[in-house]
């Protein structure tokens, strides 16, 4: 079984989101499903079927959550240098041809939220900036090309 990596807080928010589908969702949709039923025809009954595609999704995503925590490793980044790029690692880049400045924190595959300048450790931004030092450069090759960046600075998240 491969692990995945996981911040604290990334694993926590997902744990609430199950804790929420079991609790809450479950309970709503049933309730749901029952008024539906007695309206009649479910045939043709389109709150009836509505509510059974909404337990399909929550019943499918607390599959999915249930499995990605049973599997997640939280790796504690307090421990870490700081002086190379790891996972945890907020990353200052400057582009090496506009020099546009940018920052990103490197987190696993399910915290990734690019809006929120959080970067999967399986993007190719992450897989060339890991190991690299303040001060190196670093070529990013991307469907949209090649990019060279010098790494600004790095700070460690705990």
């Amino acid at each position: 079984m491969e692990k995945v990596p996981f911040t604290a807080d990334g694993l926590t928010v997902l744990q609430v989101e199950l804790k929420q589908l079991k609790t809450v969702d479950r309970h709503e949709v049933i309730k749901a499903i029952a008024e539906a039923r007695e309206h009649g025809d479910l045939s043709e009954n389109a709150e009836y079927h509505a509510a059974r595609d909404r337990q399909s999704f929550i019943e499918g995503r607390v599959g999915e959550l249930e499995d990605i925590i049973s599997r997640a490793e939280v790796i504690d980044t307090s421990k870490l240098s700081g002086e190379t790029v790891t996972f945890g690692a907020t990353v200052a880049l400057a582009d090496e041809d506009t020099d546009e400045e940018s920052s990103y924190t490197i987190v696993g595959p399910y915290e990734a939220d690019i809006d929120r300048q959080m970067i999967s450790t399986a993007s190719p931004i992450a897989r060339a900036l890991i190991g690299k030092r303040v001060s190196d450069s670093v070529e990013v090759t991307t469907p949209g090309g090649s990019r060279s960046y010098e790494i600004l600075s790095i700070k460690i998240n705990s």
